[in-house]
């Protein structure tokens, strides 16, 4: 804008570990006090909003957490902001619980974002290399995901897609990941440049 700062979007980033930047980074400073090493380019918001400087991302991604979790801290992670992204899900397989079940509660989030007058996305969950067992949940919930998209009329953000080896389907890419459940450095920037792909209703304040 003339004579004034450029407009900002603030984004709030609401998940789990995959959204805190575990094990490299977290949104608690005491998490990271008691972090080895800590890196900030260890979240894929850092990559996208370099990517897109008019957004603004909040990191409100939380290790662990289910989505029945990251549900109940939606209204207040989203306090002053203008849009929201829901990513979550694969604790809940992780600890046993129904793929359907969780899908029911990232639908429920995406409502609430929405009655909340917020633009809203969700993003797929990513590949995983250490749990096998859980390789079928994440691709039924992935296709869940699609639908609530479809349903909601909401942007399906493609993690998976970004982070997927084309070798061997549903596990990480070759140095994405330095644990096999999270990506590293490089699979948050793969995220942030080619998984958070810019709704068009996000290119303008």
């Amino acid at each position: 804008m003339p004579g004034g700062a450029e407009p900002k979007l603030v984004v709030t980033a609401l998940g789990d570990s995959i959204t805190a930047g575990a094990p490299l980074w977290d949104p608690d400073p005491s998490v990271r006090e008691r972090a080895k090493s800590i890196d900030e380019r260890s979240q894929w918001m850092y990559w996208a909003q370099v990517k897109h400087p008019h957004l603004v991302f909040r990191n409100h991604g939380v290790n662990t957490q289910e989505t029945s979790e990251i549900a109940e801290r939606l209204d207040d992670a989203v306090a002053g902001a203008d849009a929201l992204v829901i990513q979550g899900g694969v604790n809940d397989l992780v600890h046993g619980k129904a793929g359907d079940r969780a899908l029911e509660n990232l639908d429920a989030m995406v409502l609430r974002g929405q009655a909340l007058d917020l633009r809203v996305a969700i993003a797929e969950l990513v590949p995983n290399d250490n749990f096998e067992e859980i390789l079928p949940g994440i691709a039924q919930m992935n296709r869940g995901l699609r639908a609530i998209a479809a349903k909601r009329g909401v942007p399906l953000l493609p993690f998976h897609a970004a982070l997927d080896d084309p070798g061997r389907p549903g596990r990480f890419r070759p140095g994405c990941t330095d644990d096999g459940n999270h990506p590293n450095v490089d699979g948050h920037r793969r995220v942030g440049e080619l998984g958070f792909q810019l709704p068009e209703s996000w290119k303008t304040t």
